[in-house]
């Protein structure tokens, strides 16, 4: 396989620049089969909830999906919590740099903030400030937040609630990950 001349990346040429911008391509093309692989091993139990990550996910996905959300949203409820895995003390902002380039501001805001707002439903159990969110008050996207983990997060951790598959989501993750970034529009 080739590879690039270069050991230093100022030492690369227009050549080596132009390669490699098409594997990149390439490689960013699967990233949706690369989350839909990483979600499916998502089923381990969350420690002392009574379902898995990957079940908890596809309860929020599917709420929103029978909600009439729009299928970046749908996604977003998918994957707001993918961040729990490898960064489980910013996990919200680690599922939102995820989606940031394919999503509106709207849907990165909800999923970059949705942890903090959550807190409202147990920060003040475990001797925190349960209105911490009121910090963002003024943001146009407070209510909408509010919203999100109202009706698809805090109550999407039902043994019994019979959600989709995520291969029935599988098609929009390829949609919402096939866009355009939102950078290059």
């Amino acid at each position: 396989m080739k590879k690039v001349s270069f050991t230093e990346m100022k030492n690369g040429t227009k050549e080596d620049y132009l390669f490699l911008d098409k594997h990149e391509k390439d490689f960013a093309s699967k990233t949706a089969d690369r989350i839909i692989n990483f979600m499916s091993k998502l089923t381990e139990t969350l420690e002392g909830y009574q379902v898995s990550r990957l079940e908890h996910s596809l309860q929020s996905a599917s709420r929103a999906f029978d909600n009439n959300e729009s299928e970046e949203m749908v996604v977003a409820a998918l994957l707001h919590d993918i961040g729990d895995e490898l960064a489980p003390m910013n996990h919200s902002e680690y599922a939102a740099a995820i989606l940031k380039p394919y999503v509106s501001k709207k849907t990165h805001w909800i999923i970059e903030k949705h942890g903090e707002f959550q807190m409202y439903y147990y920060a003040h159990h475990l001797g925190g400030d349960k209105n911490s969110r009121e910090k963002y008050k003024e943001h146009e996207y407070y209510q909408d937040t509010i919203d999100f983990c109202e009706k698809y997060d805090q109550n999407s951790f039902d043994p019994n609630y019979k959600s989709y598959s995520l291969e029935f989501f599988k098609p929009l993750v390829k949609k919402i990950f096939s866009r355009k970034p939102y950078s290059l529009i």
